[in-house]
């Protein structure tokens, strides 16, 4: 797992409507997202201590998401 920030990535999203709360994002990706109390993903910013898990844990993570409610922003 890289300490590098994330500013040189996309921007990971999480669409509250369409999650369901499986929490699999949290598993392939422990050091960007955290879950709530409810088991519903958190994505963590470099304040609150998220690390970089890297490009190919962060598309895992989009390209498995039962509910497809995680994206990455290349807007940001």
């Amino acid at each position: 797992m890289s300490t590098r920030s994330r500013t040189d990535h996309p921007t990971l999203r999480v669409d509250r409507v369409a999650c369901t709360g499986h929490g699999v994002c949290a598993n392939l990706l422990p050091g960007s997202i955290r879950l709530d109390e409810w088991g519903y993903p958190v994505v963590l910013t470099v304040a609150e201590g998220g690390l970089d898990d890297g490009d190919e844990a962060r598309a895992a993570a989009v390209r498995w998401c039962p509910a497809l409610a995680l994206y990455a922003d290349r807007s940001s």
